[in-house]
């Protein structure tokens, strides 16, 4: 099949302004995932899909090609399936094969080293339309309704951890999607194959500035947890 790596990345975040080139451990945050795609899938061009020349610029010093997208397509309203479907409509244009996107969000800068190799692995044997990661949520929760009562959902008042049916959050360290599911507007599609993965990566999500620190930390101590 032929892959193509894409990293969505737009300038205009109002909650964390600059987040996606904000210094994480003395690189900006969007070329932890740059490196990650290139020493891991040296074969495949990986593209840096933005809306600012700013954040293209970073991205090509660390080696990776650019799309420009629409300013139509860089709005907080803008889902990442209608990124993704101009992605594609832009490696028709410029004659680039592309049966699936691999997308890597930028947020998620820390990734299991062998990740890519397995998930294309996984994708490939599952005859699946789509690929995403999954991690287990090991918590106990619920609803507080509007009477302020406390309505527990995946657990009995006093029931061990370990005794608990395991629930999944989806992880954002990875998503594998055919062409086609994507022109019909899906990154996730009903028959996804998730991918569990059981790794300190799948807790780093930078979406507020403290993030950046916990973030920081693991990098720092990573061999501890591999």
């Amino acid at each position: 099949m032929n892959y193509q790596i894409v990293i969505p990345a737009r300038g205009g975040s109002k909650r964390f302004v600059g987040k996606n080139i904000i210094d994480l451990n003395g690189i900006p945050l969007i070329a932890h995932s740059i490196n990650f795609a290139r020493q891991n899938f040296p074969e495949n061009d990986v593209f840096v899909n933005t809306d600012t020349e700013e954040i293209a610029k970073i991205a090509r010093g660390f080696g990776a090609k650019i799309t420009m997208r629409p300013e139509s397509l860089g709005s907080d309203t803008t889902s990442s399936v209608e990124v993704l479907q101009q992605q594609l409509s832009w490696f028709e244009s410029n004659e680039i094969l592309c049966d699936a996107i691999i997308l890597l969000q930028a947020t998620n800068p820390i990734r299991p080293k062998n990740l890519l190799k397995e998930a294309i692995s996984r994708f490939e044997s599952s005859n699946r339309k789509s690929l995403a990661g999954f991690s287990v949520l090991p918590k106990k929760f619920g609803t507080i309704d509007e009477s302020n009562f406390y309505h527990p959902e995946n657990y009995l008042p006093g029931q061990r951890m370990q005794d608990l049916t395991p629930r999944y959050f989806e992880n954002g360290l990875i998503y594998i999607t055919l062409a086609e599911a994507i022109k019909n507007g899906e990154i996730i599609t009903r028959d996804v194959y998730p991918l569990q993965i059981d790794h300190i990566a799948s807790t780093v999500d930078i979406d507020e500035p403290d993030d950046l620190t916990y973030a920081a930390y693991i990098l720092e101590h990573l061999k501890s947890y591999e």
